[in-house]
């Protein structure tokens, strides 16, 4: 079986096993005690976090530890948020249609409950969003933009040293999602970036493990109050392995991409040319050229995407429809639908995301789509 989900989750690789294991078994101690197993764990937690800040470019109090994307990114979204309105009354947040669902429900909350007025600036049939968009639709009160720097679904890649340049001229808080970008990409931040969220399982460290980069200087409201970990900014006992299987996955995916980044989508490339050959009705959603090495998704229209996708798995290729978090749901995704797509061929979309030690032509996955599409389309 060739599993290409990667976009929902990796394996663990084993040198991340190998570092974390003695933060289960001998070291175990809670880094808030002060005796000696305990200083050994906070000695731990304090390394991982200052290598996560190498590899972010910012600095070692900057970073909090989390449960993984989903809260690093509500923590941002509404800790900003509600900082900037304690602070100077800022009561308005800017993001895009296409983010994650927790940015989106996110911003939805701060609507809702807190009276925010919340903007989408639109994206283009490619799934970009035009930094001048963003610039016109800031406010005087505007206490955040939040925008996913690599989408999940489609793969497009944002231009954020431009949008950081706005914000930052504006003087507004820029928070990236860069769960889908690590890995692909160079994640040493611009200066003009405010906060950045990492999940670990995206890159071979466990599920559970995540991590928002926030600058000091920003106001950040908690959402967990307890014992003022995380300088007070998100409490609760710190998971030190999961916080050094997080920052070996970052060194190690950091070391690779110069040369697993052009690889990976050099293989990219040929499969997404090949199904395009290969399945006259396929077309290629997302950015073709600012795309993550490790994305190729499709639309199959006159098909249905979920009965694609087991004709696949019947011919040992594991993929998905979108994003995991709407596993289940059987709207359209909310992606392809913000990029133009109609409903009924949003419905069809299939998504591939490679490993990053991906090495290997990848004509007979490209072959299955084929058969697959076939199959659909003749009824099995």
């Amino acid at each position: 079986m060739l599993y290409l989900d990667n976009a929902a989750t990796t394996p663990v690789r084993p040198e991340v096993l190998e570092a974390m294991a003695p933060y289960l078994t001998r070291a175990y101690g809670n880094p808030s005690s002060h005796h000696t197993i305990g200083e050994a764990a906070a000695d731990a937690l304090e390394d991982a976090r200052t290598r996560i800040a190498a590899v972010l470019g910012m600095r070692r109090t900057d970073i909090v530890f989390t449960s993984g994307g989903t809260e690093a990114n509500n923590l941002a979204v509404k800790g900003i948020a509600i900082a900037a309105h304690q602070r100077r009354g800022a009561r308005h947040v800017l993001t895009t249609p296409i983010e994650h669902e927790s940015v989106l429900e996110s911003a939805d909350y701060l609507h809702r409950i807190h009276g925010f007025d919340v903007t989408y600036v639109p994206v283009d049939r490619a799934a970009r969003v035009d930094p001048a968009e963003i610039g016109r639709a800031l406010r005087d009160d505007t206490a955040l933009v939040s925008i996913g720097w690599a989408n999940n679904e489609v793969g497009t890649v944002q231009d954020v040293a431009a949008i950081a340049a706005i914000a930052a001229e504006r003087g507004i808080p820029l928070h990236l999602d860069a769960v889908q970008a690590a890995g692909w990409l160079p994640l040493s931040v611009e200066p003009g970036v405010a906060a950045v969220s990492v999940a670990g399982h995206k890159i071979g460290a466990p599920k559970g493990t995540g991590v928002l980069g926030v600058r000091g200087r920003i106001p950040l409201e908690p959402l967990l109050h307890g014992g003022g970990q995380e300088r007070g900014r998100r409490s609760g006992t710190p998971d030190v392995a999961g916080a050094v299987a997080l920052a070996t996955a970052l060194d190690m995916a950091a070391a690779e991409r110069a040369a697993s980044a052009p690889r990976v989508a050099a293989l990219r490339d040929a499969f997404i040319a090949h199904v395009l050959a290969a399945v006259p009705s396929a077309t290629l959603t997302g950015d073709a050229v600012h795309r993550l090495p490790g994305t190729a998704s499709f639309t199959f229209a006159g098909t249905s995407g979920e009965a694609v996708l087991l004709e696949l798995e019947r011919r040992g290729v594991v993929s998905s429809s979108g994003s995991a978090c709407a596993a289940g749901s059987d709207e359209p995704s909310h992606v392809l639908l913000a990029m133009g797509v109609a409903p009924e061929v949003a419905q069809t979309a299939v998504r591939f995301t490679f490993p990053h030690d991906l090495d290997q032509p990848l004509d007979a996955v490209a072959a299955a789509v084929a058969a697959s599409v076939a199959a659909v389309r003749s009824g099995g």
